[in-house]
Order: C-alpha cells, then sequence, then structure tokens
C-alpha cells in the first residue's frame, strides 16, 4: 500500500523489503519481458516506418535474441531445481536419528541416495536398486555401527556426510565418480581419522591439489585411490606429496601414467642436481 504524505507518494519500508528479496527465477523472467517488449516495440516501429519490412539479417537477429533469453531463463531455473533437489536429498537426518538412532539414521540416509553399507560383524551388503528400493531389514541392527560404506556416482555432498559422523567404526569408504564432492567435502574427512583405513575419491570432477592435502589429518588409511582426477594439473608431483604425507598408505593414480613417469623423472634430475 502506497500513502500521500504532503503532496509526495509514500512506499512502506517493508514493502521495499520485500522487492528486494524477489526470487532469482521471477527477476530474471520480469528482465526477459522487458527484453521482449522493447523487441516488440522496435519492430512495430521498423514496420510502421517503412514500407519494406526489415533485412532478412535483422529480422534472424531479433529471432535469436528473443530465443536467446527465453533458453537462458530456462537453464537458469533447471539449474536452481537441480540444486534444490541435491540440498533436499542430502538433508541431516537428525528426526530419523532421535527416533532410531545415528546407525539407522546413517544407514537409511545412505541407502535414499541409492549407496550401499556393511554392518560391522555381518558379510551382508545393504544396497538400494536402480529405482532406488531397498530391503527394510536393515531396521533389526539399531545399535550396530557401519564398516564399510559405498556411495560411488552417488549425489552425496558435504551436507550429507554429517548423516555419517557418528560411525566411529567407519573403515571403508568409497566415494568413486561422486560429482558433489569437493575440496571442502575431503577437509571434513577427518571425522574419520581414528578409523578410516581405505578410501577411494577417483573420477571426482571438483577435487583439486588443495582438497588431498586435507588428506594428511587421516593417519590411519592404508589404501587411497585417487585416479582420473581431472581438477589436478600435475599428478605425478600430487602422488609423491601423498606419498610423504602418508607414508603407510598405499597410494593408486591410474590414468596419469605418461605425466607420473615424466614428472617423477624431473623430480629426480631436480633432487640429484640438488646434491651435486
Amino acid at each position: 500500500m502506497m500513502n500521500k504524505c504532503g503532496g509526495a507518494t509514500f512506499v512502506p519500508y517493508d514493502f521495499l523489503l520485500n522487492a528486494a528479496s524477489m526470487s532469482a527465477p521471477f527477476m530474471s523472467l520480469q528482465r526477459c519481458c522487458q527484453r521482449s517488449a522493447l523487441l516488440i516495440v522496435a519492430r512495430r516501429q521498423w514496420s510502421s516506418s517503412s514500407v519494406s519490412s526489415p533485412p532478412l539479417h535483422t529480422r534472424l537477429l531479433l529471432f535469436l535474441t528473443q530465443r536467446f533469453y527465453d533458453v537462458e531463463m530456462l537453464l537458469s531455473w533447471g539449474s536452481q531445481l537441480r540444486r534444490r533437489g541435491i540440498q533436499k536429498k542430502n538433508v541431516y537426518y537428525g528426526y530419523t536419528q532421535k527416533l532410531y538412532g545415528s546407525d539407522i539414521a546413517a544407514a537409511y540416509y545412505i541407502l535414499s541416495l541409492k549407496g550401499g553399507f556393511r554392518y560391522v560383524g555381518q558379510p551382508e551388503w545393504f544396497r538400494a536398486n536402480q529405482r532406488g528400493k531397498f530391503n527394510w531389514d536393515f531396521l533389526k541392527h539399531k545399535d550396530t555401527p557401519l564398516e564399510e560404506v559405498n556411495m560411488s556416482y552417488t549425489v552425496i555432498n558435504y551436507t550429507g556426510l554429517g548423516n555419517l559422523e557418528g560411525q566411529k567404526s567407519l573403515r571403508t569408504l568409497s566415494l568413486r565418480g561422486c560429482p558433489e564432492v569437493d575440496d571442502w567435502f575431503l577437509a571434513r574427512l577427518h571425522i574419520f581419522q581414528d578409523s578410516l583405513e581405505e578410501l577411494d575419491i577417483s573420477h571426482c570432477p571438483r577435487i583439486t591439489t588443495a582438497g588431498l592435502a586435507a588428506l594428511r589429518n587421516l593417519k590411519g588409511l592404508r589404501r587411497l585411490d585417487v585416479s582420473s582426477l581431472p581438477g589436478i594439473s600435475s599428478p605425478g608431483l600430487v602422488v609423491i606429496l601423498l606419498e610423504e604425507m602418508l607414508p603407510q598408505c598405499q597410494i593408486t593414480a591410474t590414468g596419469y601414467d605418461h605425466s607420473l613417469r615424466q614428472e617423477k623423472g624431473e623430480r629426480m634430475e631436480e633432487h640429484m642436481e640438488g646434491q651435486r
């Protein structure tokens, strides 16, 4: 509502706050409509100012401009919907923990992302199928911690990792091909520093050299797979640094054969020149 005071229009402060907090998709739609209106006006001016229609290339540019903003808006909406879906899948299962405990909550989170796990002292693996269906028999193991977890090719992220924080007996963790695993995720793995022995982070596109440096906290790690990480520019040197940080750990780094040989050779040459 707007009030007039002394001949001037007064806009309430709450109205300005609401206008400033408009969502990004609505603002994008508003800009698109404004630009489309300007293009329509321009096209009408062309048609009324001259008898002949605009040249073909002008009409083509006009058409592409209109469609460009439509496609831009759709892509923006699609990206935001995808991000919201990932956040929803990685919410903290606090209510489930209160009802069933941290072990059941962690198991349910893993299965909801189509992952798999094995309890301590149990040979059976619990996994979800392609449709996300799984066996509810895991509820029988209320006070049994998890020993092995496979989250390969799931959308687990930094927030969702909090659902596994109470697993002090976690020995094996596979994150192969997870698109949301990044440097912040690796930095939070210190919560498993007393138990984790095997870690697979191969084929994760968002991991960089800075994130791998955080793995120095995992002193009990015995096997580490860092194969095919596109975010690493010098894999050979990175593997050497990992071997120095984790001397008791077996490092697997396939996919960089040529780079590894070349960089290790250069490192050896520099070392020998420094001794001369």
